[in-house]
């Protein structure tokens, strides 16, 4: 068998199906940035390769995948951790002109370039730990030439590093200042005249929006989500985090990709979401940055065979983390998630979050997205915290 690279000597957690997937002597070729072979060396084909890679035993996984940040954005929010610290509750925070507004202010202050040039760094730090595609939200503009700029500089990210960035249109983020008085009004402007431009661009892969009572109402989100199918675009949604407004519900009869945060989802949003495949994406980063008490239903969306996918969150308001390792650790120390959800949570589950069928697990036919670990069983990858052990990374094959 013709291919570019084989990577040969390498014990691999395929994440196929249940578990990890392990394959204790395993090979992975590839050809044209897609895997052609993944498995046990013994049952190998014969590679004619231009490049043979001796793994020494490391272990390989699927490349990281975050899939949901708010990476782009101006500014900080420091002194309202102090705040926070001091006692005051998110709620407070917003309701006091902070929260998702003060980031408003920075970011709309912020030039395209500005954007890009604060966002690389901590694009850089997921890249770092072998992450190969990131979800970016805009929100932080709310109106029509900053969240236009925001999708922009996501787009940049991707042409700047080797890495698969997705833009998703978070217009439906908090109430601008111009609409103070008249939500169903800033509704109406995201819906007629910012996705029909933002489509229009080409800048935007996914709709979201945030359902909460300092947020959107369901009537409200229901528009967006109407609006995105009429622009072709599959949607996701910001539910439950603070109180149980059924928006996965609502997220699931849309046939959204993921609904997240769901601290305080119920027994039918989680129904719902098992009949629709809806991904239910947590954010230990959110739960561990607010101290949040109340946990997500971890077993009841385990018994209904809801998939679990993690990520950061990164923001600079309730989750300023960039490590996919440490959210893994979050995950199972916080959430009692096991080593192969929390693994999972970061690979296929992610992709599923996404709406990509083609990476998340090592199979024949999926991108050739990889990381190579220096560890001895992939539990160190959830156990550890601050450590790094990615000993390379592999992104389309290169």
């Amino acid at each position: 068998m013709q291919c570019d690279t084989v990577w040969k000597g390498a014990r691999l957690a395929t994440m196929a199906g249940a578990g990890i997937g392990a394959v204790e002597d395993g090979v992975i070729a590839v050809k044209d940035g897609l895997i052609v072979y993944a498995g046990p060396a013994a049952e190998a084909p014969a590679f004619d390769a231009a490049r043979v890679v001796d793994c020494e035993g490391r272990w390989i996984t699927p490349g990281l995948i975050d899939c949901h940040t708010h990476l782009i954005h101006g500014g900080h929010r420091a002194a309202e951790f102090e705040m926070r610290l001091d006692g005051a509750s998110y709620e407070e925070i917003a309701r006091a002109g902070g929260g998702i507004v003060s980031t408003m202010r920075a970011t709309r202050a912020a030039s395209e370039d500005d954007l890009v040039a604060s966002a690389l760094p901590r694009l850089d730090a997921l890249i770092a730990e072998g992450a190969t595609t990131v979800e970016v939200k805009s929100g932080y503009g709310l109106d029509r030439e900053t969240e236009v700029r925001m999708l922009r500089a996501g787009r940049r990210l991707g042409t700047e590093r080797a890495v698969c960035i997705t833009t998703t249109y978070l217009g439906a983020h908090a109430l601008p200042p111009e609409y103070a008085d008249d939500a169903d009004a800033y509704i109406a402007m995201l819906c007629d005249e910012a996705l029909p431009e933002v489509t229009a661009l080409g800048l935007a892969d996914a709709v979201d929006a945030f359902c909460e009572g300092i947020g959107f109402t369901i009537e409200q989100t229901e528009r967006v989500f109407a609006a995105a199918a009429r622009h072709g675009l599959p949607v996701k949604l910001h539910a439950e985090q603070l109180s149980n407004l059924h928006g996965a519900a609502l997220a699931a009869r849309h046939g959204a990709l993921s609904a997240d945060h769901l601290e305080h989802l119920d027994d039918a949003g989680i129904a719902a979401m098992a009949v629709s495949g809806t991904v239910a994406t947590l954010l230990p980063g959110a739960y561990y940055f607010v101290r949040e008490t109340k946990l997500p239903p971890i077993d009841a969306l385990r018994a209904a065979g809801v998939p679990i996918a993690l990520a950061t969150d990164c923001n600079p308001g309730t989750s300023p983390l960039t490590s996919l390792l440490l959210t893994m650790n979050m995950g199972a120390t916080l959430f009692r998630l096991t080593v192969s959800e929390c693994l999972a949570g970061v690979t296929r589950n992610a992709a599923r979050a996404l709406g990509f069928a083609d990476r998340g697990t090592l199979e024949a036919g999926k991108r050739c997205d990889l990381a190579i670990w220096d560890v001895e069983r992939p539990a160190e990858l959830v156990y550890r915290m601050g450590f790094n052990p990615l000993h390379a990374r592999i992104w389309s094959g290169q």
